[in-house]
């Protein structure tokens, strides 16, 4: 049976989710499931799907799997509060600042089990290769670990990939993943030494003397994506998100290719 064109009332188990249908509906054909940055929440985020409007894309804003602490709250706080991806808050005792990768065991299983594999692909019928992520800071650390869990496959293991194995099995994969500032968590990254390379493609955009993204962080996805691409913005030391044309512009090449695939 063809896919089902999807409505609000689908995604209705997942809390302050914010989406963007294409119009029409009926012209669905990507999802693009998008996941804001630590201490934000997906209506601040919602404006950045709407300014993209990609094709027959259905984005998809979720809302951090846990709020920040009140200690951790800005002030003022937003209105529509803060939240965060990680299973825990812990703060690096070297650099004194929160680590990076507190692990994503609960984000995994909203984000890839409950929302693309529980509502986009068994209850609507659709293909994990429909599905795109864009995530922001700790959001795009997420997706890039998003589509290394994949390499699990439905039972949760990772077999050793041998030469004559390779390529037999058919294994899950992303329509593609966008990262601004956000680097490969090594907790969602299996520890099977001879596993298969992450087929999703994807993106990884940074400003040229990023902290976060550095020569290590790059070199770590090199080695686990197969088709991986790290974009440093010239002149910027942060992370944010683009500011002109040309930061901007590997980011949409890239959607556009992916759209153009299917």
């Amino acid at each position: 049976m063809p896919p089902k064109i999807p409505t609000p009332s689908d995604f209705a188990g997942f809390p302050s989710l914010q989406i963007h249908a294409p119009d029409p509906p009926e012209s669905t054909t990507t999802f693009l499931i998008v996941l804001h940055g630590l201490g934000d929440n997906p209506v601040s985020f919602s404006n950045f799907p709407q300014s993209l409007n990609l094709p027959s894309t259905y984005a998809l804003t979720v809302r951090g799997v846990s709020p920040l602490p009140p200690s951790l709250l800005p002030e003022p706080a937003p209105r529509d509060g803060c939240f965060h991806w990680g299973d825990d808050l812990v703060l690096d005792e070297r650099s004194g600042e929160l680590d990076r990768d507190p692990g994503f065991e609960k984000a995994r299983r909203v984000v890839l089990e409950d929302l693309i594999g529980g509502v986009i692909v068994d209850k609507l019928g659709w293909e994990w290769g429909d599905v795109m992520i864009f995530g922001f800071g700790q959001g795009g650390s997420l997706g890039l670990g998003l589509a290394s869990e994949l390499r699990r496959g439905e039972g949760g293991r990772v077999e050793e990939v041998t030469e004559e194995e390779g390529g037999k099995e058919k294994r899950r994969e992303l329509k593609g993943v966008v990262s601004i500032g956000g680097a490969l968590p090594g907790s969602m990254v299996p520890t099977v030494s001879k596993r298969e390379k992450v087929r999703t493609p994807a993106l990884v955009m940074c400003g040229q003397g990023s902290e976060v993204i550095d020569e290590d962080a790059e070199e770590r996805l090199k080695e686990e994506f197969e088709n991986v691409r790290v974009v440093r913005w010239k002149g910027r030391r942060d992370d944010g998100m683009p500011r002109c044309r040309e930061e901007v512009l590997p980011m949409m090449e890239f959607f556009a290719e992916r759209l153009k695939q299917y």
